[in-house]
């Protein structure tokens, strides 16, 4: 026979179990109404990291580092002199082309003195092929005599062109023309290869990953370092069922994996129009057999709305971040 203490506490628990599941059911009701109504407003992913301009430096000409400036992780400004490199042979090169240059300007004093002899010649080898034209009509001299003044009067017509072509002229139509052109043009490269040897920074920004020190010999082109600019965006892959609501222009609010419990303010600025896939170096085919339908990810650029007050919050290229677009 049960004992009614016994029935009491049954009732009793097996009210408690009831009260407990209708509040987990209700809980569950409105947990699932808010992620419903949540995700019909906004579109989130973790698939989203800070992103920067990244410029590569490299010296355009190569030489022995004679200076350097500036040390991993310094902030550095647009027009700063990074580096230097040893000058001395870019000064010799630039003083021969100067040398080159004035030597062409000097030698057209000579070149005019060729030009006057030469015309008094073609004057005295016009003079004789008339005589010995005239002579010839008399019969006093052979054809041979008048072939040879004919080409006498030939050679120098031609050695003629060849003066007036070596005189620089006001019409920049010459050979002479052409020449100072060319050398003018190896002068200049000079100076600016010697200007290449100070090292300029291109950009304000951050120095990263520097590898010069004094002393090391560097090739054109070769990396020294990388420069993250200031410039920071976020880009954010969402999956392709995911931006059909997106524009330009929506709201965004986007939490920083390294300040959970500060909110940034954004919105979208661009939407790529080519997934993430499409648009690698080796995109998929998917012309084959075993096809298998995967999900795409489309990058979506998303910039700050606000100023982000840099002694506070240090965000920085490659940090995970989780946007939040208002899509209704």
């Amino acid at each position: 026979m049960t004992n009614p203490e016994e029935n009491k506490t049954l009732d009793k628990n097996k009210k408690s179990k009831e009260i407990i599941i209708i509040f987990a059911v209700i809980i569950a009701i409105i947990t699932g109404s808010i992620y419903y109504i949540n995700s019909m407003n906004y579109q989130t992913t973790d698939d989203a990291y800070v992103e920067s301009d990244l410029i590569q430096i490299a010296p355009k000409v190569s030489g022995q580092i004679k200076e350097i400036y500036i040390k991993d992780n310094q902030k550095i400004k647009e027009g700063d002199l990074i580096a230097k490199i040893d000058d001395a042979d870019y000064k010799i090169k630039l003083a021969q082309a100067q040398a080159m240059y004035e030597k062409a300007l000097f030698s057209q004093k000579v070149a005019k003195a060729k030009l006057d002899a030469i015309n008094t010649e073609i004057k005295l080898a016009k003079k004789d092929l008339d005589r010995y034209t005239n002579l010839y009509k008399a019969g006093a001299v052979s054809q041979q005599t008048l072939d040879n003044a004919k080409i006498k009067y030939d050679n120098t017509k031609a050695k003629l062109l060849s003066a007036e072509e070596s005189i620089l002229s006001n019409t920049d139509n010459k050979v002479a023309d052409a020449e100072l052109r060319v050398l003018k043009a190896q002068r200049d490269q000079a100076a600016l290869n010697l200007e290449y040897t100070n090292i300029i920074a291109p950009n304000s920004g951050t120095v990263t990953n520097k590898n010069i020190e004094k002393g090391k010999y560097v090739q054109t082109g070769q990396p020294i370092f990388m420069l993250v600019t200031d410039n920071i965006w976020i880009e954010a892959n969402f999956k392709e069922s995911q931006v059909g609501l997106m524009k330009i222009g929506q709201e965004v609010e986007i939490k920083v994996d390294a300040y959970p419990k500060k909110k940034f303010k954004g919105k979208i600025e661009s939407i790529q129009m080519a997934s993430g896939a499409k648009a690698s170096l080796f995109p998929p085919e998917n012309a084959v057999g075993s096809f298998v339908k995967i999900v795409q990810r489309i990058p979506v650029k998303i910039v700050f709305n606000e100023e982000i007050n840099k002694d506070e919050y240090n965000i920085i290229a490659g940090m995970s971040v989780e946007p939040k677009v208002r899509v209704k």
